[in-house]
């Protein structure tokens, strides 16, 4: 006997997929001065724009900060812990770069004025004294960066796209004791 609710994540529609090539291509070459976003972008560009130069700041601001504990750490741990700084400081400089990347494609400009990057920027730049300090600023501002993303990405994606993703895991805000 045939089941006549079948689940709806293996149902499959009456007839195969087919894009129109053809078509796509022609989408494809319309508007191109607006670079690489065509009209099926879904988000307001100049909103998302100011959101990942809010967090290119926030990315520039914590290779500073790092770069900074990098050269002032010291004491019988500081080789390590500097090495830390160091490795933390290339990976936000990456980050930096992509964001940077993806405003240009989104046809923005990153912003790198040094004047306002430390009011555009959600986490702050704090020195430390210690290594301790150090190591609870930095630990801070990658919380911030967590919650800055996790919001742009409640932002700019709905569930179903996150979940056509497939992500190993949600971080949900609160920690452990607010489920």
């Amino acid at each position: 006997m045939a089941n006549k609710n079948p689940d709806p994540n293996t149902a499959r529609p009456a007839k195969p997929f087919h894009s129109d090539v053809v078509e796509l291509r022609r989408r494809a070459r319309e508007h191109m001065d607006k670079g690489a976003v065509t009209a099926g972008y879904g988000c307001d560009r100049a909103s998302v724009v100011e959101l990942l130069n809010q967090a290119l700041a926030t990315e520039i601001v914590c290779v500073l900060r790092y770069k900074r504990h990098y050269f002032m750490a010291t004491g019988i741990h500081a080789q390590s812990v500097a090495a830390e700084f160091l490795e933390h400081a290339n990976e936000e400089q990456g980050h930096a770069d992509q964001l940077a990347e993806r405003i240009t494609q989104l046809g923005g400009a990153p912003d790198l004025d040094p004047r306002g990057l430390a009011t555009r920027s959600h986490s702050e730049y704090v020195e430390g004294k210690t290594l301790i300090d150090m190591i609870k600023e930095d630990l801070v501002a990658e919380r911030i960066a967590v919650e800055s993303y996790s919001e742009i990405i409640r932002y700019d994606t709905s569930a179903k796209k996150i979940a056509e993703l497939k992500p190993a895991g949600i971080i949900l805000s609160g920690g452990p004791s607010s489920v």
